[in-house]
């Protein structure tokens, strides 16, 4: 059994209704290239034509709970946030891969963030704390790979290397990222007041058959956790 994420009490104390669906992937093959997902276009067509009639409680809900650790939403919002903003300004979010643009379209869909990291890279348990400021972020600055650190209080995904997601779920690390040669993944699905549980186990299940169609191999176990 897959140890489940931790999630520190103090995060739960901030957000009282955050709720997490994790998703571990276990597969021997790569996911062929293909060509630009239906459902991420799909999705896109979605968000255009108004999204779920939870988005705007649910992504409110989100900028709210960033406000309260000092992130400014409008600056730097949640994942999700920042997703339908590109597509409600460009129409269309860029193909990457299968697995990326799979939950890209369901983080659209559902109007919930979604992560998806590389547990072969990591190190220990993900857990979602509070950060110190000291740990260390691997990113890029000006094409070049560079160590970045939280601002104290901050709400950070970390491992017991350093940090692997910035501000909940709003920049992902670089060290951790999918870059389609995964054979051991963790997606994590993450919602607050305003989207409802039936909604979140749907996305989930989504995510699920989308990963074992890419990846017929596949292995998917789902863990709910906080």
């Amino acid at each position: 059994m897959q140890d489940i994420p931790i999630i520190d009490p103090a995060v739960i104390r901030l957000a009282p209704d955050f709720r997490a669906l994790h998703l571990f992937v276990s597969t021997p093959d790569a996911p062929a290239i293909a060509n630009p997902s239906s459902a991420l276009v799909e999705a896109c067509q979605f968000v255009r034509d108004g999204g779920p009639p939870w988005v705007e409680a649910h992504l409110a809900a989100w900028a709210d709970t960033y406000a309260q650790f000092g992130a400014k939403p409008n600056r730097t919002p949640c994942s999700a946030q920042a997703l339908r903003k590109r597509v409600l300004k460009d129409g269309v979010l860029p193909s990457i891969n299968p697995v990326v643009d799979l939950y890209n379209a369901i983080s659209l869909r559902y109007a919930v963030p979604v992560g998806g990291e590389n547990l072969g890279a990591y190190v220990g348990v993900p857990r979602l704390t509070i950060a110190d400021g000291s740990e260390a972020f691997d990113t890029m600055s000006n094409g070049e790979p560079a160590i970045e650190h939280p601002l104290p209080g901050e709400v950070v995904w970390r491992d017991d290397v350093g940090v692997t997601c910035r501000r909940w779920n709003w920049r992902q690390g670089t060290r951790t990222r999918l870059n389609g040669n995964e054979r051991s993944m963790w997606f994590v699905l993450e919602a607050l007041a305003g989207m409802p549980n039936e909604a979140l186990q749907e996305a989930g299940h989504a995510l699920s058959s989308g990963l074992t169609s890419i990846l017929p191999s596949a292995s998917v176990t789902t863990i709910k956790s906080a």
